[in-house]
């Protein structure tokens, strides 16, 4: 039997491990929950520069890549002095967004310790209006890379 007509998502990934310092963490010494918002951003970062796609490039193309929705999902506690790793995944869309997923689990434990994702779109820098396609760069980054396929 044949899989060329089932659904099949496209997906690109990277991680990154970040300790825990004092002043990321509320007074019982539990990450505070906006936090896991910037190592979501910390795993973005860390996604670009690893498939040559970082925040300055999208800029320099003239585009601004926002946010427009988040979820997250709070799973166990992360405390001070512990080490998480971001797991980072890039949906493929054929729509003009940047659909990410995280995963971030707790080094320390082993425990999933919050997931979520993201939705970016394209709003072009020198009229500040959104941009309804993908940018023709963007489009030929996406060719190059060697996406994993998950049916």
């Amino acid at each position: 039997m044949s899989n060329e007509n089932c659904y099949c998502m496209k997906t690109l990934e990277s991680s990154i491990e970040i300790p825990i310092r004092f002043s990321e963490t509320d007074a019982m010494g539990v990450i505070w929950h906006g936090n896991y918002l910037k190592f979501f951003e910390d795993g973005r970062e860390h996604f670009g520069i690893k498939y040559n796609m970082k925040y300055l490039d999208f800029y320099e193309k003239g585009f601004y890549t926002p946010i427009v929705k988040t979820d997250i999902n709070y799973k166990s506690s992360v405390y001070y002095g512990q080490k998480i790793k971001v797991r980072v995944i890039l949906i493929y869309c054929a729509s003009s967004k940047i659909i990410f997923k995280y995963e971030v689990i707790n080094i320390t434990t082993g425990e999933i310790a919050a997931t979520g994702s993201t939705t970016q779109i394209f709003l072009r820098v020198e009229e500040r209006i959104l941009e309804l396609n993908k940018p023709p760069f963007y489009i030929e980054w996406e060719k190059k890379q060697a996406w994993k396929k998950i049916t």
